[in-house]
């Protein structure tokens, strides 16, 4: 962004030169459109404010200052404000683009690497079965291992994405344009055709709006996770089912695995409804819909395609007689058009076959327009996966006949891989309601038929006796929908679930999550209106626990679950498979850092060992979000870091917001992702003992733990505490954000405990204050060690460190969230609340953040944080002084907008606040 001349990467450069010279490419190329768009002043106001941040950042006070008084004046003058913030903003979107380049370059590399010194690439599916096999594992165990796998990644719609999809693929045109650029050996006029393609893009970037004028709608998030599939991930999942297979042929090259389809995806876009009363049952049963037209489009395209390459001649080859047999019958299902295909490929059996499953194939996406009329069938359609299947298996046996493996291992093999995981519904769609709204809704049936008259006030022993006796009875409870609309809605639910297990297979819909669980009959509840839509024993009930006393109690509740006869025939007819969900983005609000992740990891350890005493299998469903304060961080340190007691292969995880789109949007980092998931799911099936020390190491952080829940309960508690977050954050900005369908509080007070946890942990992020992501470790590390014998104490939490990978990975997450965390800029933001404000809420801060620098810093013997992750270091340092400007306008824009009487151009100003959201969140790479 700091000169007009574009100065062209060169193929042969290093993979870091290469990244410097992309950078350059680019900020050049931004540069000459912000001169041609703003014009040469607006240029080099931008320029002096950086050179002021960057300054600053060198230990220039009065650079500081100045920035400060440039911001103001930039506050006077919004169309100036606006630009400025537009042209960082910009730049950390291309630099994005430039990082994720360089990480497909350094995979590129280290796959040469690996296939020429003949090792798996670290991390990687390959890595994970030599470990096994390492530890001896043989063909046997893998087979039992992978024949009870699950692993689920599930796409929701937390509206922590603040890039719109207009922008979103922009950027991914640009992105495959530099992927061309280094792929490719290009001669000099292609590529100065890919750079005026650049030059295009940004002009294009610069001139859309970065923030959307509307709230998405459900069906707007429905189709922003379709896209995901439809681009990357419908082609991607047969790759890496075919690297598990070569990897499992290279470690066990005598042994035949049968691989089930373990590696599925789900969601909750248009299913999860707690909070977000735009999630109807029409909104659910339209995601369905859109869903299987997806599916049942990509699946035509692929029979075209084998229609394409098929062309074998009966008088070259043979044909099996099953595949000849069913030709006549599909001819029967199109009597008009049959005699015409039949005639046209005489000679050429499998294109005739393809062709009447294509035009199957499209009476099935004609049905699905009015699938949900009952009794509707278009003739000819196929209306199960199953019945596709078979037809493609019976190609699969004609081919592997008659010497025609290479062409059955190929894209046939690819498209049976594809409808066994994907069937007719594309991704597994979960249910999520919150406990309360099924409660309400028996409480309103159970009056209406004297079976209780306030069931709500009843006590818990009570409720489940009376829940128990109705699921027993034949007797249906909701034959009719006459009650209130919102307990009508509820029941519709349920048969809405029913009738999507009809129509496109029990796969449609397998999980109905409860919100905030905190009884055993909060689960009988969703028993007992299942059972009402005859979905006894067809769907998993999964609790939801989420607060550090919900995470207490989940044993005793499941226990209780378990030893419950009719829960447990429920649970029969499962396979004796219980599905729990455990929520790190609440725990963390409700209890801080360290006190949330120890106790999620003590309650999956409860939780495993519960279920292992009463002989049932456990998944356990991660609620992870993006940022450190939500769970998120390296997905690979995460998974080894649980109890592996916890894991034994099956594990569900969400995929939120940005977390999407940075994982999946770019195919190459996608498979990488899944590698890594695989490998750390897969590796932790493996045989780990527990480490001898681990009790020690427990006991320890017991004591840690219950020292930092009481310092940051200490804070949030403060009678300043919520003034400080309303005035000190743009957390009143952030709620008016465009991100999501779903509000950002569930009720509307102004209450901590009332607000979700993306827009609390969104607001700590802006104003780089980081506080979900460390706030209370530092005291909890320092009283700890002060109680006792200092020395031997500080060896004891290094030895847990080096040791124990969950420690470890609780201080590097801390460590990403301090060194994001910048307090310079964070008492700019403090300065917008009064001096008592500030000191009673900022200044304990403060303390805190530099308290826990200096302990972790102890404890691992660096000097500096990210010692151990240069490379991550060094991004946050670079990137910085391109922050910075956006942090000290968005500000001054809060001031302004806090004037009295307000300013006559307020709606322009809250605008361009929230274009600086968006700004700052690119720059950091995370929102909430």
């Amino acid at each position: 962004m700091t000169r007009s001349t574009t100065s062209q990467p060169t193929a042969q450069a290093a993979p870091n030169e290469r990244l410097r010279e992309q950078i350059r490419l680019l900020g050049n190329l931004l540069g000459e459109t912000i001169i041609a768009q703003e014009g040469r002043e607006l240029f080099d106001i931008e320029e002096t404010m950086r050179a002021l941040t960057k300054a600053h950042r060198a230990g220039d006070e009065d650079a500081g200052r100045q920035a400060l008084e440039l911001a103001e004046r930039l506050a006077q003058n919004p169309r100036q404000a606006a630009a400025i913030i537009k042209a960082f903003a910009t730049y950390f979107q291309l630099v994005n683009l430039a990082e994720e380049e360089q990480r497909v370059r350094v995979l590129r590399r280290r796959a040469r690497a690996a296939a020429r010194d003949g090792y798996p690439v670290r991390e990687s599916i390959a890595a994970a079965i030599f470990r096994l096999r390492e530890e001896g594992f043989t063909a046997e165990d893998v087979q039992a291992l992978l024949r009870d796998a699950l692993v689920m990644p599930v796409f929701t719609a937390h509206p922590t994405e603040a890039q719109r999809r207009a922008v979103l693929t922009k950027l991914q045109a640009l992105a495959n344009i530099l992927y061309e650029m280094d792929t490719r050996d290009l001669l000099p006029d292609e590529e100065a055709r890919l750079i005026q393609r650049i030059r295009e893009i940004i002009v294009a970037l610069w001139q859309t709006n970065e923030t959307r004028p509307r709230p998405p709608t459900v069906m707007d998030e429905v189709r922003n996770g379709l896209y995901y599939f439809e681009t990357v991930l419908f082609d991607l999942i047969p790759r890496i089912y075919e690297d598990l297979q070569a990897a499992l042929a290279d470690m066990y090259p005598d042994a035949a695995f049968d691989i089930p389809s373990f590696l599925r995806f789900g969601s909750w876009m248009g299913g999860d409804r707690d909070g977000n009363p735009y999630v109807t049952t029409d909104v659910t049963e339209e995601t369905l819909r859109a869903q299987k037209a997806l599916v049942l489009k990509l699946y035509r395209r692929e029979v075209a395609e084998l229609y394409n390459e098929l062309t074998m001649s009966q008088k070259r080859i043979g044909v099996s007689q099953a595949l000849l047999d069913s030709i006549p019958e599909d001819a029967a299902r199109f009597p008009d058009e049959a005699p015409e295909i039949l005639d046209r490929f005489a000679d050429e059996p499998y294109r005739q076959k393809l062709v009447f499953m294509h035009r199957r194939i499209m009476a099935a996406q004609r049905e699905t327009e009015h699938a949900w009329t009952e009794g509707f069938h278009e003739p000819g359609a196929y209306h199960h996966p199953e019945e596709f299947l078979a037809d493609l298996r019976l190609i699969d046996e004609s081919l592997r006949a008659h010497k025609g493996e290479i062409l059955a291992n190929g894209r046939l093999a690819r498209l049976i891989r594809q409808v066994q995981v994907f069937g007719f519904h594309l991704a597994t769609l979960d249910i999520r309601q919150h406990s309360g709204r099924h409660e309400e809704t028996l409480a309103e049936i159970f009056k209406r038929y004297a079976l209780a008259d306030d069931y709500a006030a009843l006590d818990e022993n009570t409720k489940v006796a009376l829940l128990e006796r109705e699921i027993n009875s034949p007797r249906p409870l909701t034959a009719q929908l006459t009650f209130s609309p919102d307990t009508n809605e509820t029941v519709r639910v349920f048969r809405l679930i029913r009738r999507a297990h009809d129509l496109l297979g029990p796969r449609a819909i397998q999980s109905y999550i409860i919100s905030m669980t905190t009884s055993v009959s909060d689960m009988l509840e969703v028993l007992l209106l299942a059972k009402d839509a005859n979905l006894f024993g067809q769907i998993d009930i999964v609790p939801l626990f989420e607060t550090i006393e919900d995470l207490h109690n989940a044993p005793r509740i499941m226990s209780a679950l378990f030893e419950n006869s009719v829960y447990r025939r429920h649970l029969a007819a499962r396979g004796n498979r219980q599905q729990i969900m455990i929520g790190y983005s609440d725990s963390n609000k409700d209890g801080g850092y360290l006190t949330a992740n120890w106790e999620l990891f003590k309650a999956q350890r409860a939780l495993a060992q519960t279920c292992d005493r009463y002989n049932i299998q456990l998944t356990l469903f991660h609620g992870r979000g993006g940022t450190i304060g939500r769970g998120g961080g390296n997905a690979v340190r995460a998974i080894l870091a649980q109890p592996p007691e916890s894991v034994r292969g099956r594990f569900r995880v969400t995929e939120q917001g940005e977390v999407i789109s940075h994982r999946y949007g770019n195919p190459h980092l996608a498979h990488r992702h899944l590698h890594q998931i695989m490998y750390a799911v897969l590796l932790s099936s493996g045989r780990r003992p527990h480490p001898e020390r681990e009790s020690v190491w427990s006991n320890a952080l017991d004591e840690m733990a219950a020292i930092a829940f009481r310092t940051y309960r200490a804070l949030v508690e403060r009678p300043e505490f919520l003034r400080y977050f309303h005035e000190a954050t743009p957390i009143d900005h952030i709620t008016r954000l465009n991100i999501g369908s779903r509000p950002a509080k569930r009720r509307q007070t102004q209450g901590i405990s009332d607000l979700r946890a993306i827009p609390w942990v969104f607001a700590w992020t802006q104003s780089r204050v980081n506080l979900p992501g460390w706030y209370g470790l530092g005291t909890a590390l320092e009283t700890w060690v002060e109680q006792g014998d200092e020395e031997e104490r500080i060896a004891l939490l290094s030895e847990m460190y080096r040791q124990w990978p969950f420690f470890r990975t609780v201080i590097d997450n801390a460590q990403m969230s301090l060194r994001k965390a910048d307090m310079t800029i964070a008492a700019i933001y403090a300065t917008l609340t009064d001096d008592a404000t500030r000191a009673a809420v900022f200044d304990p801060i403060r303390e805190e953040h530099a308290r826990t620098e200096r302990m972790i810093l102890r404890i691992t013997g660096y000097s500096d944080l990210l010692e151990n992750e240069p490379w991550l270091q060094q991004s946050i340092r670079l990137r910085n002084p391109y922050v910075d400007p956006m942090n000290y306008i968005q500000v001054a824009l809060i001031r302004r907008l806090r004037e009295t009487p307000p300013p006559e151009n307020s709606a322009e100003l809250e605008d361009i606040v929230l274009l600086a959201v968006n700004g700052i969140a690119a720059g950091l790479r995370n929102t909430g």
